[in-house]
């Protein structure tokens, strides 16, 4: 496990970035190959238009990222924090690590913007998107990102994270958000098992439907444990679903200045 543990602490930044588009390319070409929904539009426009959130995306992890990183130095130079405490295994600091980050860095900032009216808002972008595939993983306005990075930060002061562990953790989430967003065909008979412990392609689907309250379920990425122990779990035949939102116009799903400017329009009915 040393060797393990040396590579994602010395992980190049060509090496993430390859990791994150190669898990994107490879969820496009199977998506393409079997499809969920075969959409009638433009691929590489609705590409490009969430493309460019995954560009503000990308600088935010590496602005707010040297943040993060700096306190999992100073939490393993201080011998701080619940897995430094533990001193457990390598495989079960990973196991424990990955589980309880996934709380920190998404559900918990997920089920705040759906309950926040003024952070809704901002989260907004992401599920008026009408046409969700894998590239919709990437679709969140730059103050989305903000939150979902403070409650990161949080998460790895309380739990000690060490460096290579934020680098696991982060490779792995972009991984799931592929497989989770991907317009991609899976049988009930093995996504529904997949269901009951992870996050799968047709669970999360349904945290996509244009309304309310079926949007308020499913906020974890990897683990779907954490909806079913807080009781936001549901699952259904994503066949059936319409994506978008009810109270905005489905024709400004591709429009990037009205996605970048909707939290602060003051028009928009939000549904509380």
């Amino acid at each position: 496990m040393e060797s393990f543990v040396n590579f994602w602490e010395n992980i190049a930044p060509w090496q993430r970035m390859a990791i994150l588009m190669g898990g994107m390319i490879l969820f496009w070409v199977i998506e393409g190959a079997y499809p969920l929904f075969k959409f009638s539009f433009k691929r590489y426009k609705h590409a490009g238009v969430n493309l460019v959130f995954l560009g503000t995306t990308v600088l935010l992890n590496i602005l707010l990222g040297v943040i993060t990183i700096a306190v999992c130095a100073w939490t393993t130079s201080h011998n701080f924090g619940l897995l430094n405490w533990l001193n457990w295994p390598v495989w079960a600091t990973i196991l424990l690590g990955v589980f309880m980050m996934d709380f920190f860095s998404q559900y918990l900032p997920h089920y705040a913007m759906h309950k926040v009216k003024w952070m809704w808002k901002f989260h907004m972008i992401h599920h008026s998107d009408t046409k969700v595939d894998v590239t919709t993983g990437t679709r969140h306005h730059p103050g989305e990102w903000v939150f979902r990075e403070g409650t990161t930060i949080i998460g790895a002061f309380l739990l000690g994270l060490p460096i290579w562990l934020y680098f696991l953790y982060r490779s792995i989430s972009a991984i799931f958000t592929h497989f989770n967003h991907a317009n991609i065909r899976v049988p009930q008979w093995l996504d529904r098992p997949i269901s009951w412990i992870f996050v799968s392609p047709n669970m999360h689907k349904f945290h996509h439907h244009y309304k309310r309250p079926y949007t308020d379920t499913n906020y974890a990425n990897i683990f779907s444990l954490w909806d079913r122990l807080f009781g936001t779990f549901a699952y259904e035949d994503p066949r059936n679903l319409r994506y978008g939102l009810d109270v905005l116009e489905d024709t400004t799903d591709e429009n990037l200045r009205y996605q970048l400017k909707l939290p602060f329009n003051k028009n928009i009915k939000t549904d509380y």
